[in-house]
């Protein structure tokens, strides 16, 4: 993991505030390494810049908290919602995605590029898909 570290990944403002562990088993830490090795990264380096993770791993009891969907790749350790800031260069940044043809199972434009949810994980099934 070069540009991003398993704090970061795990990191959760709601997780603190309600005193919730967000501790992921070791099956979730491989898969957020495999996630930021053959995604984040490869991503990362290609756009040249900073990119935040807004929420990365979620316990069961954080995604329940959160309103995560039941069988969320989140709490596999298999996904991460992403900003570079702004909606514009989200844009550009999921464009970037699209290009690179990285190893994503899927890249989800939500809210008109509010961030940016991007899974990876055994099926990488590359669905390019926008959430309202």
């Amino acid at each position: 993991m070069k540009h991003f570290t398993l704090e970061e990944l795990t990191r959760s403002a709601t997780a603190h505030r309600l005193g919730i562990d967000n501790t992921p088993p070791a099956d979730a830490v491989a898969n957020l390494h495999r996630l930021v090795e053959q995604v984040l990264d490869p991503l990362r380096e290609a756009w040249g810049g900073p990119i935040h993770v807004n929420s990365g791993y979620r316990s069961p009891a954080l995604n329940r908290a959160v309103g995560g969907a039941p069988h969320s790749q989140h709490m596999r350790g298999e996904a991460a919602d992403i900003t570079v800031g702004s909606r514009l260069d989200n844009a550009r940044l999921y464009h970037l995605l699209m290009q690179l043809q990285l190893p994503v199972d899927q890249a989800i434009n939500e809210h008109d590029f509010a961030w940016i949810h991007l899974s990876h994980g055994p099926r990488h099934r590359r669905h390019y898909l926008a959430l309202r």
